[in-house]
């Protein structure tokens, strides 16, 4: 029985330790290994969707910046395959916590800040100010441009995180309506459709993170 109804998102096990982080680690298991003389089903689906993330990436980025695109496609495996394990009954879903996504989004949009204000100081300048901003307004574009730039890695991190939220406050609110009765059956039958939407919702959190890093990341490559 639940004390609350955020005891699902505590990520303490005990008073001691705490081993629900592990859960982070544990989809590297789901990772097709290279030990296959033929591709199996998991592989081909893997690979599947790594050539299709990739060629929406090199829509975005161009044809250079061949790091930058792995680098956001191993970006979107990792949230996905954690916002789909915290589906998973007895699962800690890690990306619902601002510790996680914030860790992925600050260090990826510092560096990229780092890397245009030291290499492209002149077109960072320049990028505050869009073309043809009348010159009364130039110094309130600054301002406009440089608070949302400030508050990108924010965005990223409370998008992903409420929505991770979001959808397991739902489940487990009609999960505690439970009484195995007849309405128990309607219950479970909404449970399954919000089931299939949050899956959905995993896999979509997941394009719109690493989209956005790319759409980010492409303003400075």
């Amino acid at each position: 029985m639940m004390t609350n109804l955020f005891s699902t998102f505590d990520p303490a096990t005990s008073i001691k330790t705490s081993i629900n982080w592990i859960s982070m680690l544990s989809c590297t298991l789901l990772i097709p290994l290279p030990y296959w003389i033929m591709s199996n089903r998991s592989t081909t689906m893997y690979k599947t969707i790594m050539f299709l993330m990739y060629n929406e990436f090199k829509i975005l980025m161009g044809i250079n910046s061949q790091g930058m695109k792995l680098s956001m496609i191993s970006l979107f495996f990792v949230i996905l395959m954690n916002n789909v394990m915290g589906l998973l009954p007895y699962i800690f879903t890690s990306t619902s916590h601002l510790a996680i996504s914030l860790t992925m989004a600050l260090p990826l949009w510092m560096s990229l800040m780092m890397f245009g204000w030291l290499n492209k100081t002149n077109y960072m300048f320049a990028h505050l100010i869009p073309a043809g901003t009348p010159g009364v307004l130039m110094p309130f574009m600054v301002l406009i441009e440089t608070t949302s730039n400030l508050i990108r890695p924010g965005s990223l991190a409370v998008r992903l995180t409420a929505n991770m939220i979001a959808g397991h406050l739902m489940m487990s609110l009609l999960g505690n309506s439970l009484n195995f009765n007849l309405m128990s059956i309607i219950i479970i039958m909404m449970q399954l459709m919000l089931m299939m939407f949050e899956l959905a919702v995993a896999l979509i959190q997941a394009y719109v993170f690493s989209v956005l890093s790319t759409l980010y990341s492409s303003e400075i490559m």
